[in-house]
């Protein structure tokens, strides 16, 4: 009987100093995470003072996908002999001057991909990667500052394709109004006038007019996770035919030193491109701007990404 309750005894006291020890290490383990949350606040204001210091801010990141696969004999598919490919990137760039009284903000945002598929039972089909996805867009704006957050600016955008066409169509925005900034990483961009200059062979479709153009830009970086939205906007005061839209989102997260993985896409409204497609592509000679199927446009693109 008393071995029996000293035994209960021992259980007792190991259950207490158990207990006690994990109430330690618990009360420990919330001092230490209070310590980092602390030390996390200190540096994110310090960054933000180091953000807000006059000088260039650069950077670029990128996503880079592909993929290869061969057939031979695959007879469940109706060319049982190929192979294929795609490989496809996007760089995004900037180089930005900030200055107490005025600022300069350059951004390159480019997507381009190839896809090749290879018939070996045809010898008239093309075995060369061709380009699908092409996307080059470049701007500069330039502000001078008339109150905190806004600015009176100017803006020049240029966008084209650079593998096929290169120029035709191009669209170059030139305008002046008002930039504003409500935080450190949004940028929105108010133009009413604005001229936008179009680059075409065909310019029964593509026409330049006078209008307002809205840019909306938000670039963030929060610790392994970055990403940057820009929407693009002209509405022309001469026809709703000649207006477009363009919407580009990039996003990366690293999983070891600059390398992770990242993920783009982009949405587009263009009336003038959808005719040209009808026109030029489809063979519909008689599509007109009334008639024409405005479907919107999309890309993506996923793979590693790298940031510079």
């Amino acid at each position: 009987m008393k071995k029996l309750l000293f035994f209960a005894i021992l259980l007792l006291s190991v259950s207490a100093i158990s207990a006690q020890t994990k109430e330690e290490l618990e009360k420990q383990k919330s001092e230490k995470q209070a310590e980092v949350d602390a030390a996390t606040a200190e540096v994110a204001a310090i960054q933000a003072k180091l953000d807000a210091l006059p000088g260039w801010r650069k950077g670029a990141f990128g996503t880079i996908g592909g993929s290869l696969s061969g057939f031979n004999n695959w007879f469940a598919q109706g060319a049982p002999n190929n192979n294929s490919g795609n490989i496809g990137f996007t760089v995004n760039a900037f180089a930005n001057l900030i200055q107490e009284k005025f600022f300069w903000r350059n951004s390159l945002n480019t997507n381009l991909n190839w896809v090749k598929l290879d018939n070996k039972d045809n010898p008239n089909d093309s075995d060369n990667f061709e380009p699908t996805t092409d996307v080059f867009n470049i701007s500069s704006l330039y502000g001078r500052n008339i109150a905190k957050n806004l600015a009176a600016s100017a803006l020049v955008e240029y966008r084209t394709t650079i593998l096929n066409n290169f120029n035709d169509p191009g669209y170059l925005d030139a305008g002046i109004g008002f930039t504003w900034t409500p935080i450190t990483n949004l940028v929105v961009v108010v133009h009413p006038l604005n001229y936008n200059f179009v680059f075409a062979d065909d310019d029964t479709i593509f026409n330049s007019s006078l209008g307002a153009k809205i840019v909306a830009d938000y670039t963030r970086q929060i610790g392994a996770i970055g990403f940057k939205t820009n929407l693009s906007a002209f509405q022309s005061y001469e026809s709703g035919d000649l207006s477009n839209w363009t919407w580009i989102n990039s996003f990366s997260y690293t999983l070891w030193k600059s390398i992770g993985v990242g993920f783009d896409f982009g949405l587009r409204n263009n009336k003038q491109e959808a005719l040209n497609f009808s026109r030029n592509v489809l063979g519909n000679a008689g599509e007109t701007f009334d008639s024409v199927d405005n479907d919107l446009q999309t890309y993506y693109t996923f793979g590693l990404s790298y940031n510079f």
